[in-house]
């Protein structure tokens, strides 16, 4: 299989890639290195991917390739390239998520509507689609309310995704993620930031009372799940990709400090915009439909993210 890997250079786009060339497949990486956080990292993911012999990278901005050439002989576009963060994406920077999210997004598609063969487009959803909400576990049929311009503009490619399946015949799958972890997490996520503050004796900032929960995935079973959707998804299909358990962040600092044998220092702070209480992810869909379901607990994931946060340290990143 040829695949595209968009947002190689980042946390999940750079796992999935080295997956399928694990598994013999042929990658184009796409990645043009936005600003949202340091490059040394990015490139340390790419590392070991530059030199595999199925893999090709481009350097370019989605918004200028010349997709028409990119797109042929492939099979499958894995579109995880976004502009991430929601507590970000509040004021003037929120034109930076409708280009990259959104407008990046629809010129993929209108491309691969034009592709003789068109490949299937596997698209990364998020959680934050659904919003603030009482009645769990969330379900790919409720109405989506996002609470911040993050989640308004995944929602919005989303249903971009959904109106080309429906217009157009592209197979597209859109892979609703629940807080995915584990190494390579982008330095600007909870845990990453949790466990560097634990290494470095600084106090870890939390926000609320720790009691709010999250449906925490980890990072090998959401690649999974798009290998699985390439295969079995069905067109304009909605997933949630969820670990199958939902924590308390009280409880996930707690295991940190068993992990790492350290324990943490927490300075509490207000509830900040745009962050919702709870999550947790229905995945019966996933499972019946993708023939997919986690496998990593919580346990096993945080020690192996310890461990790469520790290293990263180590080489003064």
């Amino acid at each position: 299989m040829r695949a595209i890997v968009t947002g190689v250079a980042g946390f999940l786009g750079s796992s999935l890639a080295e997956a399928l060339l694990d598994r013999g497949d042929s990658v184009l990486g796409i990645d043009c290195f936005t600003d949202y956080y340091s490059r040394a990292i990015k490139e340390r993911n790419l590392f070991g991917l530059r030199d595999r012999e199925n893999f090709e990278f481009n350097a370019g901005n989605m918004l200028d390739l010349r997709w028409d050439h990119l797109l042929e002989g492939v099979d499958v576009v894995f579109h995880q390239a976004a502009q991430a963060g929601v507590r970000a994406s509040w004021g003037e920077e929120f034109e930076c998520y409708t280009q990259w999210n959104v407008l990046a997004t629809q010129r993929l598609l209108e491309a691969v509507k034009q592709t003789p063969g068109p490949p299937r487009v596997i698209y990364a959803s998020s959680s934050s689609i659904y919003g603030e909400r009482t009645d769990l576990p969330m379900c790919e049929s409720d109405r989506p309310q996002p609470v911040s311009p993050y989640g308004v503009t995944k929602l919005a490619a989303e249903h971009l995704c959904v109106l080309y399946a429906k217009c157009f015949g592209i197979h597209t799958a859109s892979l609703r993620y629940f807080t995915v972890y584990g190494p390579r997490q982008r330095p600007d996520m909870a845990f990453h930031k949790f466990f560097r503050a634990i290494f470095t004796e600084k106090e870890i900032p939390q926000y609320g009372d720790g009691q709010q929960t999250r449906d925490f995935t980890y990072v090998s079973d959401a690649v999974a799940a798009n290998l699985a959707a390439a295969e079995n998804s069905e067109p304009g299909g909605v997933y949630n990709i969820g670990g199958g358990s939902r924590v308390t962040l009280a409880h996930c600092l707690e295991e940190m400090g068993r992990v790492t044998g350290i324990e943490p220092r927490i300075r509490q702070f207000p509830r900040q915009d745009g962050d919702v209480t709870h999550t947790g992810a229905d995945i019966s869909r996933a499972r019946e439909v993708l023939r997919w379901q986690p496998n990593v607990g919580l346990a096993e994931g945080l020690a192996a993210e310890a461990q790469y946060v520790r290293e990263l340290l180590e080489e003064g990143l």
